[in-house]
């Protein structure tokens, strides 16, 4: 597998990039994608912004965006490619506190969310949104599962 991790226009350090390709690995395997290639972007809310207006029409920062590469009429043709997860660190800190919980962890989850959303999950209707918190939650189990065989190996 191959996960690309990259920084734009942010000098927030609350999560390294090498957590987040652990991370995302340890999900791609949880998910039998060991030939999966996913690229993660971690940004601010300028960057973020500008990709929410361009390409969805949405005038404002979110907190991840997700562009899957399986999509559509060419889909077929992505192979083992994802796609893309883009999170702004800005909102994700945001977010953290108003939920009261570590910023890592909120990117964590996003990053959980946004690769959920490449593998075509969705959360339309209150089953889906359900059904889809579900999957996150096993997902962020996963991390942690494979962060402390990395802290017992260590």
């Amino acid at each position: 597998m191959r996960v690309e991790v990259s920084r734009q226009a942010t000098k927030s350090r609350v999560v390294s990039t090498e957590e987040v390709r652990s991370a995302a690995e340890a999900m791609l395997r949880s998910l039998k994608l060991p030939r999966a290639e996913l690229s993660v972007l971690l940004c601010d809310d300028a960057t973020i912004h500008a990709l929410n207006r361009d390409y969805r029409k949405k005038n404002k920062p979110t907190d991840v965006l997700a562009f899957a590469m399986r999509e559509g009429d060419d889909g077929h043709l992505a192979g083992d490619l994802l796609g893309d997860v883009i999170i702004s660190l800005e909102t994700a800190t945001r977010q953290a506190k108003e939920r009261g919980v570590a910023t890592r962890d909120e990117v964590m989850m996003l990053l959980a969310h946004g690769l959920l959303h490449l593998l075509g999950w969705d959360h339309q209707t209150d089953a889906d949104d359900q059904r889809m918190r579900a999957e996150t939650d096993r997902m962020l189990g996963v991390i942690r599962r494979a962060e402390a065989r990395a802290k017992r190996g260590a």
